[in-house]
């Protein structure tokens, strides 16, 4: 599958996902998920693309795919699969929650891979429904990469969950490592590298559309930027991810992370946009 050919296919996937949005009930009693799995063979990395992404995430342009990669070039099966009419939930307006991410082996970057990806479960949410998407990366056959994404429908809904402010501050502090000023259009450069052009993620107008007064940066630019920062980001093998709240744009915003690189977190004052932590490679059980 070429640049190209991906490219089209999202482009074909989001105006689908547009039409059919509005006829999509998220909160409708039975709903269920199709078994359906989507797959791409012969897929590349190419080289402008990822250099793009490193320079916008903040990565070194040469080099290795970094770990959060292969999300991007699973996304347009992952944006065809949630705009198929059997899909419960309407694409538009989804919110990113949490993600896991493992690297199983390191394949070349000139090797094809076969991407496979299937929709895994649907979930209360104190704010809707939550779906948990899948993505495989498989070389040779063999698994080299895996994802795990919880995917947010708002809607009216009376699920209860245990007590606890979104964004509130964790009881265990990290200290501040970097700073960042994020431009109000981050999330139209983003949308341009990754193929994600929800309308959260543009302008203020095609946000408020949503229940959001700005723009909001994607979920999965600001895990890369913060893996990006970490020490020896190449040397990462897992990482999980949770969206507390979302990053207004414009925004100022702090990194924060542990002595051992294991624990990170973005904020913005006392308010936690995102938590985190990593595994490397020679630590657990997998190594």
């Amino acid at each position: 599958m070429t640049a190209a050919t991906s490219s089209r296919t999202l482009t074909a996937s989001l105006v689908r996902g547009a039409l059919t949005s509005p006829f999509k009930r998220a909160g409708r009693s039975g709903a269920t998920l199709t078994a359906d799995r989507l797959t791409a063979g012969n897929v590349r990395v190419a080289p402008g693309a990822l250099a793009s992404y490193n320079r916008i995430c903040g990565f070194p342009e040469s080099g290795p795919p970094p770990l959060t990669y292969p999300h991007v070039l699973g996304f347009p099966l992952a944006m065809r699969l949630m705009t198929a009419r059997g899909f419960p939930l309407p694409v538009v307006g989804l919110v990113h929650t949490w993600i896991e991410i493992t690297r199983h082996r390191a394949a070349p970057v000139t090797d094809p891979l076969e991407l496979t990806v299937c929709a895994d479960e649907l979930t209360p949410h104190r704010r809707g429904t939550e779906v948990t998407m899948v993505t495989e990366a498989r070389s040779g056959g063999e698994l080299v990469w895996e994802s795990r994404s919880g995917y947010l429908s708002r809607h009216p809904t009376t699920t209860i969950v245990a007590p606890g402010a979104v964004g509130a501050a964790p009881a265990t502090e990290l200290p501040a490592v970097a700073e960042w000023r994020l431009p109000g259009n981050l999330g139209r450069r983003y949308g341009a590298v990754s193929g994600d052009r929800n309308p959260i993620h543009l302008y203020p107008l095609t946000a408020r559309l949503f229940g959001f007064p700005r723009a909001v940066a994607h979920g999965m630019w600001t895990v890369a930027r913060c893996l990006a920062e970490a020490d020896d980001p190449g040397r990462i093998r897992s990482v999980r991810a949770d969206f507390k709240a979302p990053v207004l744009l414009p925004a100022t915003v702090s990194y924060a992370a542990d002595g051992s690189g294991s624990g990170f977190r973005l904020r913005s004052g006392s308010r936690v946009h995102l938590t985190g932590s990593t595994t490397r490679d020679g630590e657990g059980a997998d190594s």
